[in-house]
């Protein structure tokens, strides 16, 4: 008898947010990956509205049986600032969702990781879509025991969206990013450099639409996502920028990276959270990451519709 090979294990480290909303769907329908939990972070909004916005998704394609556990309500030594700004008073306005049907563990997030990581038979690869704030508080735990590698995504090699120098999840908590970057686990920066070239179109959508209940609650996310885009870039559509995180990992070839030395800066105000990516090479210092540099666009989003369609 045949036994089908399990995924890469992993964990989803999210904020849901719209587009943290996609990876997980992205990441449940994809064979490639076996998802072992899902951590919730603020960032997008506060703990309590992104622990419930995981739940609500879980529950919308049957998953109740996925653990879900609560983690960091604030950065570690920053002020607590959230985007509602982009994704409105729930973190996951537009679409309609019935309350969660359950409530997430009675356990923090670093000790289901801990748990989970500990007991797993391969190394596990973690993939925070939101500040980084779990992931270090485990570090400093665990010193990255069992940990595989991390595929994250935030930062940016030339651009900003919280400020001209700085992504929103290492600005909402730079220590926490600068930890995860000095450590000595491998780490993709999956940024805006990429993300940013995952932008929808109407004929993205449309496709999207077309598989059905899941599809249509994907592109009700992407009609309220996009508002902000369009005031900010003049888009007619928005970026997908989780599932770029998500893809990278599990269709490699996607996303094209270069391993390269990052910094974070953690004491200019103005810079406040810039990813300094030493691209060509000016400084000595040791290169500590893969950076995303380029993306497939049209086998990026041809991967998400066919997994999306994979829901019924």
């Amino acid at each position: 008898m045949s036994v089908t090979p399990k995924g890469i294990p992993i964990i989803l480290d999210l904020d849901p947010g719209h587009d943290d909303a996609i990876a997980l769907l992205l990441a449940l329908a994809s064979p490639e990956v076996e998802l072992l939990g899902v951590t919730t972070v603020y960032g997008n909004q506060t703990l309590e509205k992104t622990t419930a916005n995981a739940l609500r998704v879980l529950d919308l394609v049957g998953r109740d049986d996925m653990p879900v556990a609560p983690g960091a309500d604030r950065p570690l030594v920053r002020d607590l600032t959230v985007a509602s700004h982009v994704h409105g008073d729930s973190g996951l306005d537009g679409p309609v969702l019935a309350p969660p049907t359950r409530a997430a563990l009675d356990e923090r997030a670093v000790d289901f990781m801990d748990r989970t990581i500990a007991a797993s038979d391969a190394p596990v690869t973690l993939v925070p879509t939101g500040p980084l704030t779990n992931v270090a508080l485990l570090l400093e735990r665990t010193g990255g025991a069992n940990i595989d590698r991390i595929v994250l995504m935030g930062g940016a090699i030339a651009e900003g969206n919280m400020t001209p120098a700085a992504e929103f999840n290492i600005w909402a908590d730079p220590e926490a990013a600068q930890a995860v970057f000095s450590s000595s686990i491998p780490t993709a920066m999956i940024g805006l450099d990429v993300t940013h070239q995952a932008v929808t179109t109407p004929a993205v959508i449309e496709r999207l639409v077309a598989t059905g209940q899941v599809g249509a609650f994907v592109a009700d996310l992407v009609e309220f996502f996009s508002v902000y885009h369009r005031e900010t870039y003049g888009w007619d559509g928005a970026p997908i920028h989780d599932a770029v995180a998500v893809a990278h990992l599990i269709r490699p070839g996607l996303v094209t990276t270069v391993h390269r030395n990052v910094e974070v800066e953690l004491v200019s105000e103005l810079c406040r959270g810039r990813t300094v990516v030493d691209l060509w090479r000016r400084t000595e210092r040791d290169a500590n990451a893969d950076v995303g540099v380029a993306l497939d666009t049209g086998g990026f989003f041809d991967l998400l519709v066919e997994r999306i369609g994979r829901f019924i």
